[in-house]
């Protein structure tokens, strides 16, 4: 018996040595559990600039999922079925809704606009966060939906006049901050700084005792 052999049995006996002076056997299994994958919702006045952070946060992050809406809407003229939206008749969606595919619709100037399920689930059973971008009424029906199991973002501008220059109901948007769980400013020219906040909130998620873990 070489010496790597003797001290993987010292190693054992003192093991059991330990267990039977303790009462209970150690368990092997991990102290912490695997993070789960998440649902970030992310939402804010118009003009704020979601689409840009998620896009950078999708090049930053590979295990990120965006999620792709469905809309009965016609396809308008350089955007891609199943990138910019999944395009389907009124009566598809309208079926969509019937069986109940959709974790959140609307109804949005005559077009039918929601959020499949199926999508959600096949990501997430993958490992993959999810990401959902939704205006700040969505926000609210999905918080009904999913309560404290998602992480919700409210996306601003560096202040509330610059919000007021953007958009005329600015301020009664801003009104809606306190249903989110944070806040993250995406000041002009600074970009990176609003991606990066973004990336230390979902590194802050994985890495709580208490998982969320939303069942759709």
């Amino acid at each position: 018996m070489d010496s790597t052999q003797n001290t993987q049995l010292t190693k054992v006996e003192l093991l059991r040595s330990l267990e039977s002076s303790l009462g209970h056997c150690f368990n092997t299994n991990p102290v912490c559990p695997s993070p789960t994958p998440l649902i970030i919702v992310i939402s804010g006045p118009s003009g704020v600039g979601k689409d840009a952070v998620i896009k950078r946060l999708r090049e930053s992050r590979e295990s990120l999922h965006f999620v792709v809406t469905a809309t009965s809407r016609p396809m308008r003229p350089g955007e891609v079925d199943g990138k910019d939206y999944y395009f389907v008749s009124k009566e598809q969606f309208l079926k969509m809704i019937e069986r109940d595919e959709l974790l959140e619709y609307a109804l949005v100037y005559g077009d039918y606009k929601g959020i499949p399920k199926k999508q959600i689930r096949e990501y997430m059973g993958k490992g993959c966060d999810i990401v959902l971008r939704v205006d700040i009424q969505g926000a609210e029906t999905l918080r009904r939906i999913l309560g404290n199991s998602a992480v919700f973002v409210f996306l601003v501008a560096e202040s509330e006049l610059a919000l007021v220059e953007r958009i005329a109901t600015a301020r009664e948007e801003v009104k809606h901050v306190r249903n989110f769980d944070y806040v993250v400013v995406n000041a002009e020219g600074k970009l990176e700084n609003a991606v990066k906040l973004v990336e230390s909130i979902i590194g802050a998620e994985k890495a709580k005792v208490r998982q969320r873990s939303a069942v759709i």
